[in-house]
Formats: structure tokens, C-alpha cells, sequence
């Protein structure tokens, strides 16, 4: 069976996986690439991995369309992710309605579990929000920084720390056995992302990329976006 190459942001691989029978279905095409920090999928492109579609921010997307590396006219918006928190299966959850509420959750926290605090979307925003509420130097031995949020999610469920906490993208948390969504983040905290797919210029399979492309952002597709964790459709 042929395999469509994408490489996207780890916030849009449970959407993706929930679409794949259908693309099989009508392409005969299975889905292969990489789900990772989108600044590294970005790189990986420019670099020239063998790639036919990309699902990064709309921000990255519109840098490689300048570059000339996606084409302009497929670019369509699949929806809004937020950075959210996450905790354990069976710990209690942590609700956080203001900055003040988020230091302490964070300064509670033995292990802070998050992506790549230089090219993942939600690892480059924890950093942010750290340094604005004072705590960059006061939990940096907490951080469990791992490649991407999947990877940051999966060994916060195996952590045997007594209070530990996650924060990356929700979908991610969505996806991950063993971990549960603990709430967003305050407003003065909050992030939410739109994410976009494109077809690459280097596509061999553009026609099938498009077709994919189609079923993440359908109108019938709204409660598996909903589902995934993507708090609002294309616009």
C-alpha cells in the first residue's frame, strides 16, 4: 500500500489517526511521516525530508509559503488548540483560575513535564509563562523536558514523583493513556494555537495530500475535532 509522508506538529496526530481508515478508504493510501515539535517538522522540510503535506502553526506555515515550500492555494486552517495542563489518571485534578492559582500549582509540583522549550509551540510557552510568574530559576530541576508533547505526556503517566504535573497542548493530553486534561490555563497564561495543513511543493502524492487535507477539515469531521481536542474548526 502507498503512504502518504506528512510531517506535523504533535498537537494533530489524534485528529489524523482518526481520519486515516477514510483516506484508506478512498485513496488506498496509508499516512507516514512524523509528529514532533513543529519547529523541528519545519526544519526537517527545509532540509528536504521526503514530505507531501505539513501540519504545523498557521505562522509556520505561512513562513514556508514564503519560502516556497507549501503551496499558497491548498493552505486551509483545521482549528484552535489550547496549552492546557495535564495530571495522572487517579490524581486529583488542578484547577487554576488566575496567574497567582498557576505559580502555586506550579511551585506545588515535585515534576513538571513538558515539550521542547525551544521549538515545540506549547514547550516555548511554558518557558514564557515561567519567567513571567517569577519561576524559571525556582523550578528549573522540575522541568522533564522531552522532544515533544506526546513524549512529555507518556512519562508523566509512568512518573512515580508524588505531585507531578504536565503542561503541553491539550490533543496531546487528549491522546495519552494514563494522563487527563486538568484545565486550561488562566487567562494572562492562555495559548491557543491555530494549526494548518498545507501540500508541499516536493509532493509526489499532492492529489491524495489534498484529499486528506479535505477530511481534517470537513464539516462532518467538527466532533472528531471536537473529540481530538481542537476547541474550534477552520475558520
Amino acid at each position: 500500500m502507498s503512504t502518504l509522508n506528512i510531517l506535523s506538529g504533535g498537537a494533530a496526530q489524534g485528529l489524523v489517526g482518526s481520519v486515516a481508515p477514510a483516506l484508506r478508504t478512498q485513496t488506498g493510501f496509508e499516512i507516514g511521516g512524523e509528529f514532533g515539535a513543529v519547529g523541528a517538522m519545519a526544519d526537517k522540510l527545509r532540509k528536504g525530508a521526503p514530505t507531501d503535506m505539513v501540519i504545523l502553526t498557521a505562522a509556520i506555515v505561512a513562513q514556508l509559503a514564503e519560502e516556497k515550500l507549501v503551496v499558497p492555494a491548498s493552505i486551509r486552517d483545521i482549528g484552535l488548540v489550547e496549552t492546557a495542563l495535564a495530571v495522572r489518571a487517579g490524581d486529583p485534578k488542578i484547577s487554576v483560575t488566575d496567574a497567582a492559582a498557576l505559580r502555586e500549582a506550579f511551585l506545588g509540583s515535585d515534576a513538571i513535564f513538558v515539550p521542547d522549550t525551544k521549538v515545540s509551540t506549547a514547550g516555548i510557552h511554558v518557558a514564557k509563562v515561567l519567567g513571567q510568574l517569577g519561576l524559571a530559576e525556582k523550578v528549573a530541576d522540575r522541568l522533564k523536558i522531552f522532544p515533544n508533547g506526546a513524549t512529555a505526556m507518556r512519562h508523566l503517566a509512568e512518573s512515580d514523583a508524588r505531585h507531578p504535573i504536565g503542561c503541553t497542548q491539550s490533543t496531546e493530553i487528549i491522546s495519552t493513556d494514563g494522563v487527563v486534561l486538568s484545565g486550561s490555563l488562566p487567562p494572562g497564561c492562555a495559548l491557543a494555537t491555530m494549526y494548518t495543513a498545507a501540500v508541499t511543493t516536493q509532493a509526489t502524492s499532492a492529489q491524495q495530500a489534498q484529499r486528506l487535507i479535505d477530511l481534517l477539515t470537513a464539516a462532518e469531521a467538527q466532533e472528531q475535532r471536537k473529540g481530538a481536542g481542537f476547541v474550534s474548526g477552520p475558520k
